[in-house]
């Protein structure tokens, strides 16, 4: 099983070679293309995913047909349309590639199970939840507060390596600003002060 998953949940817990075994062999491996969907609005969404290589986009589809991209999950980070996951609603997101992408699906049925099995990895989920909610809780503060600057400036911050491997577009999506307008602030971020 993937070392980046092992590295990911002993960061947090520490599990016994049979525990690892039996957590580590309730993980399908799914490989997906550049463009491929992962879930579509309207699925039933029974796994969560764990990024081993790659980059995905979370994003909503609007009424004139535009997207507007929630989160991006880049390796070593978990995935799925949670409130569906967790409610056993229809799929509100639609999760798609953005590279060629590897990930780890745990179903959630297995994961309850092993809550019983494996007691101490509902304090794992439990964390990683919470850090999730904390992220999404700062997001949400940060577009209400926060100028288009400030906003690129902590999108380098959480996804230190991203910049580099997709469009420029995407990012000012999930910005939540035009391209021109993302060009802008480039251009002022590396141009030093003429003043100077």
């Amino acid at each position: 099983m993937n070392s980046t998953l092992k590295k990911h949940i002993f960061s947090h817990i520490t599990l016994t070679d049979e525990e690892w075994y039996q957590f580590s062999s309730a993980f399908e491996h799914i490989a997906l293309r550049k463009k491929e969907k992962l879930i579509t609005v309207g699925d039933t969404v029974a796994h969560e995913y764990f990024v081993i290589k790659g980059c995905l986009k979370a994003y909503t589809t609007d009424a004139q047909e535009n997207q507007h991209i929630v989160q991006f999950a880049i390796e070593d980070w978990w995935i799925s349309d949670f409130r569906a996951f967790f409610n056993e609603q229809p799929a509100e997101l639609t999760i798609e590639c953005v590279e060629n992408t590897e990930v780890l699906a745990l179903k959630k049925t297995d994961l309850e199970a092993l809550y019983h099995e494996i007691p101490k990895l509902e304090r794992f989920f439990r964390i990683k939840l919470t850090n999730a909610f904390v992220s999404m809780q700062h997001r949400i503060l940060s577009s209400l507060e926060k100028n288009s600057t400030e906003r690129y400036t902590e999108f380098l911050k959480t996804y230190a390596t991203l910049e580099q491997r997709i469009p420029n577009y995407l990012i000012a999506n999930y910005l939540g600003i035009k391209p021109e307008s993302l060009s802008r602030i480039r251009k002022i971020l590396v141009t030093p002060n003429s003043n100077s």
